[in-house]
């Protein structure tokens, strides 16, 4: 046999080779996306109430109420559940920026508050990079792997490490705003005519973030004075903001389908993530 055929032969069979470790890594990709969901919805329980009523914004901030009106009917049902897909664009950059585009899908349980973000981001042609991002029955997780197989890093856990994730399930709220009621745990506390402050509190951790809303009452930012920023290998904890934008009404409620999320750095902010909403459906109290 020549050369020639002795390297088209290797060649095929590296090919097949790569492609039966990109499958196998995907299959073992998808498994570990399955049982966190599997825990996420083992976790879940139900809602104190079943039904949106507007009677229980008596007493609330000004420009929440305004929120909510905007956004949901009386009488509709708690969303229990969401599942989200997105794309955009994630930077990887620490210092200089370093943008890459990423698809995902996320999973939502309102209660016990919880999600899995499943992520893909193409680092080169036919190399991926599978991130997961979760918070699952009070315990955080962030798990980068290079085609679902080689792991980068893993930090999981509680502490510091679920209080971010937890502090994500909060912020992103906009997507299922019925989450964000008092009748479902929710405390708000004024700020002025266009903000207002929201604690949540799950398990041992208990979350404040700053919220605040357009001249329409919709949604626009929410802030946290500290979240922890990995820089060189330490977590710092920084100022973090999402900006919330181009709402439309799905399925009866007002939300957002793009949005952005930044740390607020002394030199300037430094956006991360940036992305749309391709699809989004809910699970609804019965």
């Amino acid at each position: 046999m020549s050369r020639w055929h002795w390297a088209v032969v290797f060649l095929l069979v590296a090919a097949t080779t790569l492609a039966a470790l990109w499958a196998w890594g995907r299959a073992r990709w998808d498994g570990l996306t399955r049982e966190l969901e599997a825990r996420l919805l083992a976790a879940r329980q139900p809602p104190p109430v079943t039904h949106y009523r507007e009677s229980e914004l008596d007493g609330l901030p000004p420009p929440v109420q305004r929120y909510f009106r905007a956004v949901l009917r009386d009488g509709q049902p708690i969303v229990t559940g969401a599942t989200l897909q997105h794309s955009g664009r994630f930077n990887l950059g620490e210092t200089a920026d370093r943008w890459v585009p990423f698809t995902s899908q996320q999973r939502e349980v309102t209660r016990r508050p919880g999600f899995v973000w499943d992520a893909r981001m193409p680092m080169a042609p036919g190399l991926v990079v599978h991130v997961h991002d979760a918070y699952v029955d009070g315990e955080g997780l962030l798990r980068p792997a290079i085609a679902g197989l080689l792991t980068l890093t893993e930090m999981r856990g509680g502490g510091d490490i679920a209080a971010g994730e937890l502090m994500r399930f909060f912020a992103e709220a906009a997507w299922y705003p019925t989450a964000l009621l008092p009748s479902q745990g929710v405390r708000w506390q004024a700020v002025d005519d266009r903000s207002a402050r929201a604690t949540l509190a799950d398990g041992p951790l208990t979350l404040t973030l700053h919220f605040g809303f357009g001249t329409d009452g919709l949604m626009t930012t929410v802030r946290a004075e500290s979240r922890g920023r990995t820089v060189a290998g330490r977590v710092v904890p920084t100022p973090w903001e999402g900006r919330w934008s181009g709402h439309q009404r799905l399925h009866g409620m007002v939300v957002p389908t793009r949005g952005e999320v930044a740390w607020l750095l002394p030199e300037g902010d430094k956006p991360y993530w940036r992305g749309t909403v391709t699809a989004l459906d809910f699970d609804w109290a019965r």
